[in-house]
């Protein structure tokens, strides 16, 4: 017995032969009964992709349509997220499948990748012959197969595709028009699953706002009674979440103590800010603090800026400068990126931290300074100190006191007071008086931010730049437009945007098809060696990295530019600094 045969419809009923019969209209009335029970199927259905298998099982069961296939979009950070080989897993299938297999292996990869572009219908009428004999599942090999693949669009936002719906049929059952009629059956069911999510979505957004709505009614029960809790806001930290309160907790512990701090987190989650409550909450707070980005300047600038240098110590200093360290003596020095340092200046700066002395570039007199450190990093310093990138000597030194800030996303009760002080400060700026109504603060809410408070900021200033009036509404905003940057990479699908442009509806031909498929993607390029390398803005590089690269690049210094994100002089430089002989091959 084969596949379809056994596979049976979510109704329970199973159409008296398993073969579509040949007269036009029998098989309308087939393809009716099938949308009919799909739809009584979602609509009483609580997750409606748990019941896609039993309505994939129904195309089988009424019209034939074998091995169909449902694709969505990896959500952020779960399993097969972007930056995988597939963005998009397998939600459901008519079959029972390895979910541990690549899903490439149940539908074409090329396929996945038109339809998410181009976001119309597609038909293949000979899978094998135009997109190779290993696009054909395993399990239908042996016999011609056509293809329909259709769109699944985001409910609130039908330009977004977040899904392919397919299935295939045999040549042996290939009929006038039968194609058409799939495409049709395909579609409607896609419209119904769209449906289903968007009443979902609904339902789920009003229970959030009711229980939201109870949450501030106990709350103003609670500040009736006197136990209102202040807002915590320190030194312009502001936020009520556990996350944040938890980090504030470990700051105003460790701070008027001596102790070196590590700030680790994310790009945007406010360092520096956190770096001067550690000074402003310290017995130092009446000293200087003083800010060094060390991944901005080169090898020779940065131990300048820090340690200074004495008149004629090189070209150019004509005058006597003092460092940050002397300049911060009796206060705190703030360290930020110093994960991107390299190993000859980690030396260098080793011994400062645990001696307290230096001397100036150029100079023979040591200077001794009382300066505490706080250093900052959003990089995986013990992944660094295992491949031998940087020293654990330094790393233990200033990795005394680490404290974790938390992304955003992780503090959404926070994001409300942060987008409004921001509106604040827009407003004073520009002597404005904008206001955000309140869908477009439930929008703002909801978003993850995965650039943090910094994006966050400049997502409610550009809400407020371009607001047609005082009043910013949900609309305005720029994920509600289809224009938000953070929201499109989500989307990015090996390089190219999924989000379709065509007309809704029709069938994707041969021209058009070429065309789709022949857009530059970046991912269909050869690996780009230069990923194996960390990209420095300076000749600051490591002699086991330069001669790597070198030999990645064949030796070709302008290559290995490129792989180290340099330029072709400053490798030159770094040959000659290192005594690195140019081989030629």
């Amino acid at each position: 017995m084969d596949e379809a045969a056994t596979e049976t419809c979510a109704g329970g009923e199973t159409p008296a032969s398993s073969a579509p019969p040949s007269s036009g209209p029998a098989v309308d009335r087939l393809a009716l009964d099938a949308i009919y029970e799909i739809a009584k199927t979602f609509a009483t259905a609580p997750d409606p992709i748990d019941e896609v298998p039993n309505i994939l099982n129904v195309l089988s069961s009424f019209l034939d349509l074998r091995h169909a296939v449902l694709a969505l979009l990896s959500e952020p950070g779960s399993e097969g997220a972007w930056g995988t080989v597939n963005p998009y897993t397998i939600a459901a299938t008519a079959f029972v499948r390895d979910k541990a297999a690549d899903p490439s292996e149940v539908i074409p990869d090329e396929v996945v990748r038109i339809v998410f572009r181009s976001g119309v219908p597609l038909v293949s009428f000979d899978l094998a012959e135009e997109f190779g004999p290993d696009a054909v599942p395993a399990r239908l090999r042996g016999e011609g197969q056509t293809m329909i693949a259709v769109p699944l669009r985001d409910p609130e936002r039908s330009h977004f595709v977040l899904g392919v719906l397919c299935a295939y049929r045999s040549h042996e059952d290939q009929r006038a028009g039968l194609s058409d009629l799939d495409v049709r059956v395909l579609t409607m069911v896609a419209s119904l699953l769209e449906q289903a999510l968007r009443f979902r979505r609904r339902i789920a957004r009003d229970r959030e706002r009711a229980l939201e709505d109870t949450r501030r009614l106990l709350q103003s029960v609670s500040d009736q009674n006197g136990n209102k809790v202040p807002p915590i806001s320190l030194d312009g930290i502001i936020g009520d979440s556990p996350a944040i309160s938890e980090v504030i907790a470990q700051l105003r512990r460790v701070a008027p103590t001596r102790t070196p701090v590590l700030l680790r987190g994310e790009s945007g989650t406010g360092k520096e800010l956190f770096a001067r409550a550690v000074h402003t909450q310290s017995d130092r707070s009446r000293g200087p603090f003083i800010r060094v980005n060390c991944a901005a300047l080169s090898e020779t600038l940065l131990e300048s800026e820090l340690f200074g240098h004495e008149k004629g110590a090189f070209t150019g200093a004509n005058a006597l400068k003092k460092g940050r360290f002397e300049l911060a003596d009796g206060g705190t020095l703030f360290l930020d990126e110093i994960g991107e340092i390299s190993a000859t200046f980690q030396s260098k700066l080793l011994r400062v931290l645990q001696e307290g002395e230096f001397e100036r570039v150029g100079g023979t007199r040591t200077l001794k300074v009382d300066v505490r450190i706080v250093a900052a990093t959003n990089r995986d310093l013990e992944d660094a100190v295992a491949r031998g990138e940087f020293r654990a000597d330094l790393y233990f030194r200033i990795c005394v006191v680490p404290i974790l800030l938390p992304p955003l996303r992780d503090r959404k009760s926070d994001i409300r007071p942060l987008a409004q002080l921001f509106l604040d400060k827009f407003n004073e700026t520009n002597a404005t008086n904008v206001r955000f109504a309140p869908d477009a603060f439930e929008t703002i809410c909801k978003c993850n931010f995965p650039g943090n408070v910094r994006e966050l900021e400049n997502c409610v200033n550009r809400a407020a730049a371009l607001s047609d009036g005082e009043v910013v509404l949900g609309g305005e905003l720029a994920c509600r437009q289809g224009s938000c940057l953070s929201a499109e990479l989500w989307r990015l699908q090996e390089g190219a945007s999924p989000i379709g442009g065509l007309a809704v509806g029709r069938v994707v031909t041969p021209s058009i098809r070429r065309s789709v498929a022949e857009r530059p993607v970046e991912r269909e390029l050869p690996p780009d060696p230069a990923e194996s390398f960390p990209r420095r803005k300076t000749a600051n590089t490591a002699r086991e990295e330069l001669i790597a690269a070198m030999e990645e690049a064949g030796w070709v210094q302008a290559k290995a530019a490129r792989l180290l994100g340099m330029t072709p002089r400053q490798v030159a430089y770094a040959l000659q600094k290192h005594g690195i002989e140019v081989r030629k091959i």
